[in-house]
């Protein structure tokens, strides 16, 4: 490992030790409250939402809410969900996945609040695109509720559509690539380079289509990989139901004692939980109200609703698949997130022969591929901002390009850089999600007002129709 990797991982593990860590545990207790338990009150009307029992086709935007979540799970479900459980369990012990559940079901609360204020301050660019996120959260949010901040707002978010910029480039999507180059090489034989071209057709052509397209594929998608994937582990812990209950013990026991992670430390533990729940589920990281953004819907809280959904998916349910799974095997390995791959493919191993090279490779395949194309517009939507909608096409044209360049090179300094912005990501988005905690609770109490008292028209508020 170079100089420069070791001190991007020093600085970005000093960040993640301390300023996330509480930024997003405060953050999910803050609107916990705020919301009145918004993950309970509001789940079954979530679910209403996404059948779409209250669709309405003159809504503005583009997605239907079934749409827009696929899309923002894509993003959030991907190699974190089998490489990054690996590590947490590797590094921070049994415990770690603990810590994960209560991030992920105090995410859900944290999520409901930056995308209800990613949709509510949304605009619509020169092209009739919906772009919303904490750019815009941050751009129009902030002076709106804090006149005297509003000199801040921009410096603010130009640090985040930077750093999202690079994220983007970095761990969506060289890192996505080169581990499924890594395994299908290892497994099968293939050579880097074809999978990284088959890859960049893929999801060039996905990507070329716009959010549209990308919404209508992922719709498709998530379900399907999700089900299978949840349904293999579902199966493992059924055949292995005696086994459970100590699997359940240690993950509990070792939450509060820390032995099992590295260094002893019961920090240790919730440290490597909350970071990696923070990466599987991105609640706090303002990347998936990117998505949520662009859905067909005159209510913000709506979306913000469906968006909840998403911790309870990825971190709750598709994590726990994969580490339980794991702590059921016994299996432990070195850190690093290739080899927490390799990892859970040795887990699943020990249950069903074979199943590594013939299960879990389309598996890591088809959750890289729906992160690519999810965060493809993450990074389009940073650069809009940066430079102008002008910037989206040539972008497109770069990240599709990257998936080749990534798949056949090291990247250890790219996603050293890349983890670090995940850092610099989350601090101005919940920053400005909480300076914003008023507006969340005023048009969260106003629009459960209006449900209460009969059918809903259109919520008052700022033209939704703004040009950026």
């Amino acid at each position: 490992m170079d100089g420069v990797t070791r001190v991007l991982e020093a600085v970005a593990g000093w960040l993640w030790n301390w300023p996330v860590v509480a930024l997003c545990l405060g953050a999910g207790l803050v609107f916990t409250v705020v919301t009145r338990l918004v993950q309970a009150r509001g789940f079954a009307h979530a679910l209403g939402l996404l059948a779409g029992r209250h669709d309405r086709p003159d809504d503005p935007g583009h997605l239907t809410h079934l749409q827009a979540l696929s899309a923002a799970v894509a993003g959030t479900v991907g190699l974190g969900n089998i490489a990054g459980v690996a590590v947490a369990v590797t590094v921070g012990g049994p415990g770690a996945l603990f810590w994960m559940w209560v991030v992920g079901l105090l995410g859900m609360a944290t999520k409901f609040a930056e995308v209800t204020l990613g949709t509510h301050y949304r605009v619509r660019d020169e092209h009739g695109v919906y772009r919303g996120g904490a750019i815009y959260t941050i751009t129009r949010g902030l002076p709106e509720r804090w006149p005297g901040l509003a000199p801040a707002a921009r410096p603010l978010a130009l640090l985040f559509a930077g750093a999202c910029a690079v994220a983007t480039l970095g761990a969506g999507n060289m890192f996505q690539a080169r581990s499924v180059a890594e395994l299908l090489r290892d497994y099968h034989g293939a050579p880097p380079l074809l999978t990284g071209l088959l890859l960049a057709g893929g999801a060039g052509a996905v990507i070329l289509g716009g959010i549209g397209r990308i919404g209508r594929v992922t719709a498709t998608l998530v379900p399907f990989m999700c089900g299978a994937y949840v349904l293999a582990a579902l199966a493992i812990c059924i055949a292995h139901l005696d086994r459970l209950p100590a699997a359940l013990g240690a993950i509990l026991a070792d939450a509060f004692t820390g032995e099992a992670a590295a260094g002893g430390a019961v920090w240790a533990v919730i440290v490597t939980g909350v970071r990696r729940a923070v990466f599987s589920s991105e609640a706090g990281l303002g990347t998936a109200p990117m998505a949520h953004a662009t859905a067909r819907t005159a209510e913000p809280v709506r979306q913000g609703l469906v968006a909840l959904l998403e911790p309870l998916l990825d971190t709750v349910i598709v994590c726990s698949a994969t580490g339980l799974v794991i702590v059921l095997s016994g299996q432990r390995a070195p850190e690093g997130a290739l080899e927490g791959v390799t990892l859970t493919a040795r887990a699943f191993g020990e249950f069903v022969p074979g199943f590594g090279r013939w299960a879990l490779t389309p598996a890591v395949a088809l959750f890289a591929f729906s992160t690519l194309v999810t965060w493809s517009f993450y990074g389009e939507t940073a650069c809009a901002h940066l430079f102008g909608p002008g910037a989206v096409r040539p972008y497109r044209l770069v990240f599709v390009a990257a998936i080749v360049f990534g798949a056949t090179r090291d990247l250890a300094p790219v996603l050293a850089f890349a983890d670090l912005t995940f850092a610099v990501m989350v601090l101005p988005n919940l920053v400005a999600v909480l300076l914003l905690t008023g507006k969340v609770r005023a048009l969260t109490a106003d629009y459960f007002a209006r449900r209460r008292e009969g059918p809903l028209r259109k919520a008052p508020g700022p033209d939704q129709r703004v040009r950026a």
